[in-house]
């Protein structure tokens, strides 16, 4: 007797937009930021697979990845529904919760980056007009939720997408620095699976009332890393 079971299959178009957008290729200069990871690393407090698995757990549930995720999910709904008003609040909300100098450089320098190419390649009308409409720095999780929308890409499978990609900057970051093979590189990833979706769910349900961060060993080392003597990364 053959079991029968419905399967969601997510459609062509939208997985190829969200892995072009998402991929190392798209030329947004995520590699050159380690977000404080450096200087955890070079004092030692992240130094192996289980320090930078915990470190990356912490930074997903509790801090700037949570953070992101809401901002993103709501940039896409106010994209979705044409409501620049709250749109600008988001991008408001983005900038006000990216507390060191660091971060802000790491988040709007790479919004910048994606609304320059996006806006010569793929298109996106909304994302135009909140760079008409808005007089401060576009954050990347605004500037890739708006895109979404505007594709008609939904809010699930753009959102996991954008936080798994964060996820694997970040492990590939720690490859480099700590260093790691990349099988241990592809371990951390691997055992992060559950958290990433957690951090989703967070992000589709959080109000950007809920905005907050309590990763403080991570904003601390945003800030070290401004005056750390040798650098590899920006962040």
């Amino acid at each position: 007797m053959t079991s029968m079971c419905t399967v969601t299959i997510m459609d062509n178009a939208e997985l190829y937009r969200l892995m072009s957008w998402l991929s190392p290729a798209y030329p947004v200069g995520a590699f050159c930021y380690s977000h404080g990871l450096e200087w955890l690393v070079e004092t030692g407090a992240i130094r192996d697979v289980t320090s930078l698995e915990k470190w990356l757990g912490d930074l997903l549930l509790l801090g700037s990845g949570r953070n992101d995720a809401i901002l993103f999910a709501h940039a896409h709904g106010a994209a979705l529904y044409g409501n620049t008003k709250a749109l600008c609040e988001v991008a408001d909300y983005a900038n006000a919760v990216a507390t060191s100098a660091e971060r802000r450089l790491e988040t709007n320098a790479q919004g910048k980056a994606f609304s320059d190419v996006t806006g010569k390649t793929w298109g996106s009308a909304t994302l135009r007009q909140l760079s008409s409409l808005y007089s401060g720095p576009i954050s990347y999780p605004v500037a890739v939720g708006v895109t979404a929308a505007d594709h008609g890409v939904t809010l699930t499978a753009a959102l996991a997408a954008y936080v798994h990609a964060f996820t694997a900057n970040l492990v590939s970051a720690g490859v480099r620095l700590i260093p790691l093979g990349h099988t241990d590189g592809q371990r951390v990833l691997m055992q992060l699976e559950s958290v990433v979706a957690e951090t989703v769910a967070r992000g589709l349900s959080g109000t950007l009332s809920q905005l907050s961060n309590v990763a403080i060993m991570a904003e601390i080392a945003a800030m070290k890393h401004e005056t750390q003597y040798t650098r590899l990364f920006r962040s």
